[in-house]
């Protein structure tokens, strides 16, 4: 079911009930406690007369146990993680889970986090509440988890390297000779890197920097051997080519 809004169609449900003029609202818990809530609808639905309001009453009602039922899943799939990690063993859990043997209770443990991946990794499709199925969705989200710091610290290197480069750039910004466009990037990259620190900061160095390697590329693509570049120029240009590869 993902994300949902219950205490607005807690307060909806009040509503209906406060319409329908029911002598114990004022009994009715607080929206945010949603069980006790739902409890005192279910016992209190008799006061709705209206076949409409009791049927959009009885829908929402169903729909709100279901997000409670898939919220003790997860909850109940963390508790019994952490209980895993504190030493305890299956045998540990069988009375908590409500089964009578180690392999019942691993099974039902493996279940639960089913309906925690299903919850949790944006997927278009269930997992499937078998062993297989729910080893592979977790190797699936380590790969996934793997590869995202990979990125970050690609990228914590790249944002590490810019400053310097950027620096060693300007140093010999009159050996790249006279170019319209390579005069006005070396500017944006001089305004900007005076106390580069923050993120956006780091972004727009980025940016300008890649702008100018693209620009000394055209250069180099037109000659062979760029009139007036100095080897500090070179080794400048190498340095800051290498952060963007084509």
């Amino acid at each position: 079911m993902g994300s949902l809004d219950f205490s607005a169609m807690v307060g909806r449900l009040r509503q209906l009930h406060e319409n329908a003029e029911d002598p114990d609202i004022d009994r009715m818990p607080d929206d945010e406690e949603l069980f006790k809530a739902l409890l005192y609808l279910e016992k209190h639905a008799g006061a709705l007369k209206d076949k409409q309001a009791q049927r959009e009453a009885a829908v929402k009602r169903v729909t709100l146990w279901q997000y409670l039922r898939e919220q003790a899943d997860l909850h109940q799939a963390k508790a019994v993680e952490d209980a895993r990690a504190a030493g305890s063993e299956w045998a540990d859990l069988m009375p908590a889970l409500a089964v009578g043997t180690p392999s019942a209770a691993y099974n039902k443990a493996t279940r639960l986090r089913a309906a925690a991946l299903t919850a949790t990794a944006s997927r278009d499709q269930p997992v499937r509440r078998t062993p297989e199925a729910v080893l592979a969705a977790e190797r699936q989200i380590k790969a996934r988890a793997a590869a995202e710091r990979r990125t970050e610290e690609e990228a914590a290197r790249r944002h590490a390297l810019l400053v310097p480069v950027a620096q060693r750039l300007l140093k010999c910004r009159t050996a790249f000779g006279d170019n319209e466009d390579i005069e006005f990037w070396l500017d944006q990259i001089e305004a900007v890197l005076p106390g580069c620190q923050t993120a956006t900061q780091m972004v727009s160095l980025g940016t300008y920097l890649e702008a100018l390697v693209r620009a000394l590329r055209k250069i180099e693509r037109n000659t062979a051997q760029p009139t007036g570049w100095t080897d500090e120029a070179r080794l400048g240009y190498a340095a800051a080519a290498e952060l963007f590869p084509r």
